[in-house]
């Protein structure tokens, strides 16, 4: 009987996601050549190309194995196979790049491998203590790409030809540098450096040979140890670092970079030394390892060899393992624990360039530790804390950066390429097309000159990485924000407004994949409301596209505008006065002398100078100035973080403070109300969800005016501020969930979305989700995006999205009644 040959088939596959600077290409050149099968990879401008030829089975074996055994920082979003007609290829190859324009995902900056670990260590290797090392594991991405595909001559590698030894490595199917692109070593790579203050070399390591008696990184140990404040260049940024034990070292650093009493972060050596620092679960031990290498917060320890000046007034450390080879090496040369800040001075963007470096931080450092491999791309650090959301232990994101940025969120309905340009403060833009969302990194607060050209920066490079263009671009409604005026002069017909408390509503409920209803407690600071008030304690009923605001805490003046975000003394002075007792409490009057309390309660009866706001994070400054916890901020949310870092474990059964809830009819709202006045005419922004009840609901008010009576009585009975910060804490929780189910009684929705910056404060968080478990809520906490306004512009691009699709919808509905249909809704354009 005779056989039939083989059924030889060739198929060319598509494949788009995280597959470039991944191994994507060695991994598939590994897989075809096991498989007997021949062709070619490449890169494109889609992703990675393939076109793989052999038998049926083994052509099966490939597509299987290929989505089981992809590289674990590799992610196939999608792969689509055409049939071709077979060819004559004896082999499978690496090919070229093809550099055809198109949409590719590049991985964020990754850490220092194992494998590198192992040989960075190892004395018998030849890249033993080489600053660079890397592979396709591991190693800068983001921040060294220039242009697309992925390849070597599109990155700041270019500028360093591969010797002969990494040429063989990058060419052998074997080598785990196999088309790595930055492969390198101390004869071909990039060069470390120690240069004093004037930018004089003192030490310089050049092919494996330090200058004489010396090495740069173990100099610049020398140079933390005796006390000195370094700058260290690193894959996204420079950093500012000094010995952590060294109280006068770190006063110094503080003096010199103009932050007074913010918290600096740590870096520790190694795992061990962060757990006699702080208490770490399971949970923080997978973040701090992770590939990302974030800055995870975590409680602090007592009689730590920590000076007291890192995190005054703070109950966490933030802490942070080494993530590149260079922090490897200078953390065990220093055999101590660094502080480690981002380089620059107060409020500016993170320096990324040498010449900069020199120039910005003269008279701040006594020595920089730099390198020739050029940022393209600048990358603070990433921000994270553990929480528990109703009995389930989740990440909550602080502040999103360096090793996952430009990760991909999905957003569904994301069709027309638009860029959302996000809030004012803890700024970040959101590129979205294709059914998601490329949210860039941390950027800072857009209140001057160098932060607003890195906004620019950073759009035109997550426009490079995407290969498309917005048609579109979303914005806050607020007339004064930069990120607003920018996206204005895009041109007034492509612009959409977004309010910025929906905003913060839908990039909760986009990352969960829920289109509404949901109830959502959104207490921040401030954001523009749409009466032309200042919100920040806002209940609203929402869905992706629209919302209605339900309740509120009860509104009170703003004495000075911002002055009083910068001075919470005169919170206290607005809400006592609201709560009937004006009079200067003992805590203030240490500080604040009567004729200058007496000003600000003049201010009050001035409403062109005091606003109206209902914003939760103001209360928590009037409770800590109340409590003398901290009567003038040196940074955004100190006194708030400050009260809730006073209260002690075992409090968590502290009785609440009264907070009353107070429905009433729009025309009985608070007398304070009829002398607001509206900036500007807002009402496109704020119709009712479809799905929603009809708006003749009652407005509820949260009175906080009883919660700030039961302070000052504590307060004046000498109460210990601790238990007074733990009963105002409960007191909020408990008014905001029975908020959440009157509305739920009005309503039917059962799932609450909690965000806003003011809920970073875990004792907050947890107590209100705990709360709304036991009753049976659907609780949605920010999880891969900051609660804070660093999330708002993915938001607004999910709102954006959302009204576009519905608007599409409505489109090729047929019209059955005949008549046209208006929609007023979402913000326009």
């Amino acid at each position: 009987m005779r056989t039939q040959p083989p059924t030889i088939q060739r198929l060319r596959l598509s494949v788009a996601g995280i597959v470039q600077g991944v191994g994507f290409r060695p991994f598939v050149h590994r897989l075809a050549t096991s498989l007997q099968l021949s062709g070619f990879v490449r890169n494109d401008g889609g992703g990675v190309a393939v076109e793989v030829q052999g038998e049926r089975a083994s052509l099966s074996h490939f597509i299987a194995r290929l989505h089981a055994e992809a590289p674990a920082l590799a992610r196939i979003e999608r792969c689509t196979i055409e049939e071709l007609s077979p060819e004559t290829n004896p082999d499978f190859v690496v090919r070229e790049s093809d550099n055809a324009a198109g949409a590719v995902a590049i991985p964020p900056d990754l850490a220092t491998c194992d494998a590198c670990l192992r040989e960075l260590f190892d004395p018998g290797d030849r890249r033993y203590r080489y600053p660079f090392i890397t592979c396709t594991h591991c190693g800068p991405r983001y921040s060294i790409v220039r242009a697309l595909p992925y390849d070597r001559m599109r990155t700041t590698m270019a500028a360093f030809p591969m010797c002969e030894a990494c040429d063989r490595e990058y060419h052998d199917p074997r080598d785990r540098r196999f088309h790595s692109q930055t492969n390198a070593c101390p004869v071909c790579g990039p060069t470390v450096r120690l240069v004093d203050a004037s930018g004089a070399t003192i030490v310089r390591r050049d092919n494996d040979e330090a200058t004489p008696g010396s090495n740069p990184i173990d100099a610049a140990a020398a140079l933390l140890n005796s006390g000195g404040i370094l700058a260290v260049k690193g894959i996204g940024g420079y950093h500012l670092a000094c010995r952590a034990d060294n109280e006068e070292a770190v006063a110094r650093l503080r003096q010199r970079k103009l932050r007074d009493e913010k918290p600096f972060a740590l870096l520790v050596p190694d795992l061990r030394s962060a757990r006699e620092l702080v208490q770490l679960g399971d949970d923080e031990i997978r973040l701090l390892g992770s590939v990302a290498r974030p800055i995870v917060l975590a409680r602090k320890r007592q009689h730590v060899p920590i000076a007291g000046n890192v995190a005054p007034g703070r109950a966490e450390f933030g802490i942070m393992l080494p993530y590149s080879p260079m922090h490897h090496l200078l953390a065990r040369a220093v055999n101590g624990t660094l502080v480690l800040t981002s380089g620059n001075r107060s409020d500016e963007p993170i320096i990324t360039d040498e010449s900069d470096a020199f120039a910005q931080l003269d008279g701040i450092v006594d020595g920089f530790l730099t390198h020739n491999r050029a940022i393209h791309a600048r990358c603070d650090d990433s921000v994270l804390r553990v929480v528990d959301v109703a009995g389930v232990h989740q990440p909550l994101m602080l502040r999103r950066s360096r090793g996952f940025v430009p990760s991909t969120v999905p957003l569904a309905g994301a069709i027309e390429p638009m860029l959302a340009c996000g809030a004012e403060l803890k700024s970040t833009v959101t590129l979205a097309y294709s059914g998601k969302a490329l949210v860039g990194p941390h950027l800072g607060d857009l209140e001057n000159f160098d932060t607003l050209q890195s906004f620019n920066l950073t759009i035109a490079h997550l426009g490079t990485l995407s290969g498309v263009r917005p048609a579109s671009f979303v914005c806050d409604p607020h007339p004064d924000y930069l990120s607003t005026r920018y996206a204005r002069t895009r041109g007034e017909q492509a612009c959409v407004y977004v309010q910025h408390h929906h905003a913060h509503l839908a990039a909760c409920l986009a990352e969960y994949g829920v289109t509404g209803p949901a109830l959502g407690l959104i207490f921040d600071g401030s954001g523009y409301g749409a009466d032309g008030t200042i919100w920040g304690g806002e209940l609203l009923l929402g869905d992706l596209t629209d919302f209605e605001r339900m309740g509120q805490l009860w509104p009170v003046r703003l004495p000075g505008g911002a002055a009083a975000v910068r001075e919470p003394w005169r919170m206290a002075c607005a809400w006592l006065a609201a709560a009937g007792s004006p009079e200067l409490p003992p805590p203030i009057a240490a500080k604040i002398d009567a004729e200058r309390w007496h000003a600000v309660q003049h201010l009050l009866d001035m409403p062109e100078l005091s606003p109206i706001t209902s914003s939760m994070g103001r209360l928590f400054d009037a409770v800590a100035a109340l409590c003398g916890v901290r009567l003038f901020n040196s940074y955004e949310g100190q006194a708030a973080g400050e009260l809730e870092a006073v209260v002690r474990a075992g409090l968590d059964e502290a009785y609440p403070f009264p907070v009353l809830l107070q429905p009433s009819s729009p025309s009985e709202r608070p007398a304070i109300e009829a002398t607001t006045g509206a900036l500007h005419s807002t009402d496109t922004l704020h119709r009712p969800p479809e799905a929603a009840i009809e708006s003749a609901r009652q407005m509820m008010f949260l009175d906080a005016r009883p919660l700030v009576r039961a302070v000052l009585h504590d307060v004046l009975a000498d109460r210990h501020c601790s238990e007074i910060a733990a009963c105002a804490h409960h007191g909020v929780a408990n008014a905001a969930v029975t908020a959440l189910q009157l509305a739920f009684e009005q309503t039917g929705v059962r799932t609450a979305v909690l965000s806003g910056g003011v809920f970073q404060n875990v004792l907050l968080l947890e107590r209100t989700a705990a709360l709304l478990r036991n009753d049976g809520w659907r609780v949605l906490v920010p999880r891969n995006l900051p609660p804070n306004d660093g999330g708002i512009s993915f938001g607004q691009a999910a709102a954006a999205a959302a009204r576009l699709r519905r608007s599409q919808t409505a489109e090729e509905a047929p019209n059955v009644s005949g008549n046209s249909r208006t929609d007023s809704g979402g913000g326009g354009s």
